[in-house]
């Protein structure tokens, strides 16, 4: 059984980052929408080589998500289907599917603007609040997640990846690589305070 907590989690990055079209399932469209959001976010035009590598990492995510997630073949991941393949992620983290792999790394390069093999607070909430989340809320997050450092390299990262499918620990800085949904979850409840 997934917790709520982890559902909850899994849930914000399957609305935040790839239902793009918000139709409650994941199809190619959403990669297709993503790819353009990201592009412009950063300036980049079809047809340049920048463009083209987000396209292709993106369209690789999906092929992988979709071989593996789909388990009704019907084109789409649920959001029942996404937390059935996180949760066997969860059990074995280092057996990830190649596509989990590539996302992890795509999400760090994507925030790593300037290139260097970390990401600082401003690369990290710049991209969060392009894709729709509050830019302050993304800015705490930034903090807890690096444990007061100034920045988070990539094997930081990929440990804080494994901690936000795995922990139930709701303190555990990996919470916060996906920007502040805990923020915004402790703001209804009563149950948990910061």
């Amino acid at each position: 059984m997934v917790s709520d907590f982890r559902k909850k989690k899994l849930l914000h990055v399957f609305n935040a980052f790839f239902d793009t079209n918000k139709s409650g399932s994941i199809d190619k469209k959403d990669f297709e929408l993503a790819i353009q959001k990201i592009s412009e976010f950063r300036g980049y035009k079809p047809g340049d080589a920048k463009y083209k590598n987000i396209e292709d990492s993106l369209l690789k995510v999906w092929d992988g998500l979709q071989s593996r997630g789909d388990a009704n073949d019907d084109g789409e991941i649920s959001k029942e289907e996404w937390i059935e393949m996180w949760d066997q992620f969860a059990k074995n983290p280092s057996a990830a599917a190649e596509w989990q792999n590539l996302y992890c790394k795509f999400i760090f390069e994507l925030e790593d603007a300037g290139n260097d093999g970390a990401i600082d607070v401003e690369e990290f909430s710049s991209v969060y609040a392009s894709f729709g989340l509050d830019k302050q809320e993304s800015v705490e997050a930034f903090q807890k997640m690096a444990k007061g450092k100034k920045t988070v390299s990539f094997e930081e990262f990929q440990q804080l990846w494994n901690e936000y499918f795995v922990t139930e620990d709701q303190d555990a800085p990996g919470n916060f690589i996906f920007g502040c949904y805990i923020c915004s979850l402790s703001k209804h409840s009563h149950s948990h305070s910061h």
